[in-house]
């Protein structure tokens, strides 16, 4: 299980400004459920451009409700132009420090507060991420990786996923983040690696050793991590029948896990016929 500093479990057992304001001078939002972390902002501005109040909702992990909570608490009393100064280090940093693979939750507070204050200076929404998506499970393109990249420092790609969540999906697009971290850090064109070969087709018993080995040593560990669990049930074809266990049991993005993590992990080292359902 992670490591919470005291002021991070002081924010997420006690969270301040939990809620909505109904006249709000602006709010802001990042993330969907279909990503698993979801986060509005709500701010109340007075007439000279300084935050009265701030109140936030979200939808995520321990970590997305204290960087949600202490962001408010930073930002009551600043102007905007004090505000939109604020970056994801200082939110992580107010909180004693996140967890590594849970600095995405700092990055999304700070992508919160851009799209609120770029709607209170008169935009109807935030711009749509621009250039190529790199990571499909995440939506994350490939200029998000250059900034994330940039702006704290990174040089892996267990770091990149840390603060932006590409990559933390199927992993399809490890290849693709090495080669943006390589391009952005020495200014040259990264070579791709090659194509892998596609695997021949599968019999029935080398399906059922693959999966089984894929849900053991990549799928239980990673889902482990946040108190999860699964179990294989069966098999049936290229159908494969698990049971989600832990934490997942319950939660509102477990259809998620279901079909955009195991499933698409399956998919990509298995075979690209696979399917998953719950039993």
């Amino acid at each position: 299980m992670w490591e919470y500093t005291d002021k991070v479990r002081e924010h997420f057992l006690d969270p301040k400004n939990v809620g909505t304001i109904e006249d709000a001078d602006a709010v802001g939002e990042v993330g969907s459920l279909s990503c698993g972390d979801a986060l509005r902002l709500f701010l109340k501005i007075d007439k000279d451009g300084r935050i009265e109040d701030a109140k936030f909702q979200t939808f995520g992990c321990a970590s997305a409700i204290a960087s949600s909570s202490i962001l408010t608490e930073l930002i009551k009393g600043m102007t905007i132009e004090e505000a939109e100064k604020i970056t994801n280090k200082e939110i992580a940093e107010a909180l004693g420090g996140l967890p590594k693979e849970k600095m995405h939750c700092s990055v999304m507070g700070q992508e919160a507060l851009e799209d609120a204050i770029r709607r209170y200076r008169g935009l109807e929404a935030a711009p749509a991420p621009e250039g190529e998506i790199v990571c499909k499970c995440f939506g994350v393109t490939d200029l998000q990786i250059k900034r994330a990249v940039l702006d704290n420092k990174l040089t892996t790609i267990e770091e990149v996923t840390n603060f932006t969540k590409a990559g933390g999906g199927c992993e399809e697009c490890h290849g693709r983040i090495q080669e943006i971290i390589t391009e952005t850090l020495t200014g040259k064109a990264a070579v791709p690696a090659p194509e892998p070969e596609k695997p021949a087709k599968l019999t029935n018993i080398k399906r059922f050793q693959l999966v089984t080995k894929i849900i053991e040593q990549e799928i239980r560990p990673a889902l482990n991590k946040d108190g999860g669990d699964i179990e294989l049930i069966d098999i049936d074809g290229h159908e494969v029948i698990v049971s989600l266990r832990g934490s997942c049991v319950g939660c509102p993005s477990s259809g998620n896990t279901l079909k955009g993590f195991v499933e698409r992990r399956l998919k990509d080292t298995v075979e690209p016929e696979i399917t998953v359902r719950e039993a």
